[in-house]
């Protein structure tokens, strides 16, 4: 009989020992145990939204889920209904032509369209730049897929944009990608067009590609800017966009990149041999989806604004300062001077006050004195969160921002 919990002398693949676990996964089980422990911990940690997607994303959902032939298995590609509701989308809002037949790629979320992205153009050894601070599985997939790290810096006093003087003065002959995200997350950071100008330049004659992250484009900002809007981008970078942020539909994992024909076509032969598509009848609920007008995403944005001023106060209260101008659906902040260090200070926030924020050293060096705080939570616990940490003993609030 073969015994229980017996050990096996075998090793986990050596990629594994270049990456520890998602710090969320791994920080959420902690807050989800102190739950158990009736602790009624107040999660402003990571980006979920919490609000519902459009009712008729619902009921297209629930209808087409009721025909007997949508079952099976889809392309690939995406069915030619997502396809043409992307392209449209992005003619709409962003002013760019996308063909949809073969410029666009649906993904299972953003994170798989890291993977692919990585796969489809980086081998072992060869470099990426990735943001510091940003977005950590750039770091940690292009680690695991046996690809360099090559930090660029973002800095506050920088407005947290691309120094570029700074990367023309790096050693770019092995780098491959780069991974920009404007609207940045975690700083809130706008996208101008004058900086995706200089990106496409930097791009073509450094003979990199650039990766634009996009999802943020439509929280509390009033104009949704593109990367592929300049002329020529689509010659040198892959842009992505999610319904998880803009459409609140994280849950659902639909996500898209667009390129040009050459770019996407590669990226499908690593897509095709690892997944089998969509359920169609999520695919056609996200086409609906992308119908939506104006005056649905600003009822989206009334929400985040009412909660935006809740996790100013709880900025305030921590002694932190911030860029009001901010986007997205996070506030990002910085911690004060007397504060000897971020997670000191979010640990105390967690264990005294039971409120999960962000430390910033998670998403890179320059984080370091910086904590992050998520807007997907309803307002009444926003409220009752910056009461319990009114609560706390705390340096004197600054009135700085």
């Amino acid at each position: 009989m073969q015994k229980e919990n017996q050990t096996y002398n075998i090793a986990p693949a050596n990629r594994l020992a270049s990456v520890s676990e998602y710090y969320f996964s791994r920080k959420l089980k902690e807050v989800a145990q102190m739950n158990a422990e009736g602790k009624d911990v107040i999660s402003l940690g990571i980006g979920s939204p919490d609000m519902p997607p459009s009712e008729v994303t619902v009921k297209t959902l629930c209808s087409e889920a009721q025909n007997p032939d949508g079952h099976g298995y889809q392309p690939s590609v995406g069915i030619p209904e997502l396809r043409k509701s992307f392209a449209g989308w992005y003619k709409k809002w962003y002013g760019v032509e996308l063909d949809p037949a073969n410029e666009i790629q649906p993904l299972i979320g953003s994170k798989e369209g890291i993977l692919h992205v990585t796969l489809a153009f980086v081998n072992p050894g060869e470099q990426v730049l990735v943001p510091n601070p940003g977005y950590p599985t750039y770091t940690s997939l292009s680690k695991i897929l046996g690809a360099e790290i090559v930090n660029y810096n973002l800095k506050e006093d920088e407005g947290w944009l691309p120094d570029f003087d700074e990367l023309e003065r790096m050693d770019l002959s092995h780098v491959k990608l780069m991974w920009t995200n404007y609207p940045n997350m975690p700083t809130g950071a706008n996208a101008t067009m004058e900086m995706y100008e200089r990106l496409v330049d930097f791009a073509r004659r450094k003979n990199i590609v650039i990766v634009n992250d996009n999802p943020y484009s439509f929280i509390l900002n009033d104009r949704p800017l593109s990367i592929l809007s300049v002329p020529g981008a689509k010659e040198c970078c892959i842009e992505f966009n999610s319904m998880s942020k803009s459409h609140n539909m994280p849950g659902w994992r639909i996500a898209m990149l667009a390129s040009n024909a050459t770019f996407v076509q590669w990226i499908l032969k690593v897509k095709s041999n690892i997944d089998s598509g969509m359920f169609r009848a999520m695919q056609l609920a996200a086409a609906k989806a992308l119908e939506a007008d104006a005056e649905w995403y600003e009822g989206n944005n009334h929400n985040y604004r009412n909660r935006r001023h809740l996790a100013g106060e709880i900025m305030q209260t921590l002694g932190c300062t911030y860029d009001e101008k901010q986007v997205g659906m996070f506030l990002w902040g910085k911690i004060p001077a007397s504060c000897r260090d971020v997670e000191e200070l979010t640990e105390k926030v967690l264990h005294e006050a039971r409120v999960f924020i962000t430390p910033g050293f998670i998403f890179g060096s320059n984080g370091a004195r910086y904590i992050r705080i998520s807007l997907c939570c309803k307002d009444e616990k926003l409220a009752e969160a910056l009461e319990r940490i009114k609560k706390l003993p705390l340096p004197a609030p600054s009135v700085e921002r």
